[in-house]
């Protein structure tokens, strides 16, 4: 799994240069608590066939992820993007609409991103 800013990439099988090491089931790694002990939520997105999108297309959805993120980076708790599986999942704190604007922000920048899944705020 690679790091890159709040965004934790999986890949099912090395590109060019990847390092990769097998990651824990996401159920083990997703918080489901801030800091102060809050309940946070979470939204899952499918981006069809991402990966198996040319290197360059990658790297470019990547890089426009990790620029919507940035601009949420006080909300946003933990980030993963699934190569294998398409999918992007995205734990955040209990903010009102936020497992809908960050979504339709998402969606702005990669109009193939389709919100598959939201929790539920407290």
């Amino acid at each position: 799994m690679k790091q890159s800013g709040l965004l934790n990439i999986e890949r099912s099988a090395p590109r060019r240069g990847a390092h990769l090491e097998p990651a824990e089931p996401l159920w083990q790694r997703v918080p489901t608590r801030d800091d102060n002990g809050d309940l946070l939520t979470d939204f899952m997105m499918l981006i069809p066939r991402l990966g198996s999108k040319p290197q360059s297309v990658l790297d470019e959805t990547i890089h426009k992820l990790q620029q919507v993120l940035a601009l949420y980076e006080n909300i946003v708790v933990f980030a993963d993007l699934n190569l294998k599986l398409n999918v992007l999942w995205v734990s955040t704190k209990s903010v009102p609409g936020i497992c809908l604007e960050l979504p339709a922000a998402i969606k702005m920048k990669i109009p193939e991103a389709l919100l598959v899944a939201q929790g539920q705020q407290s």
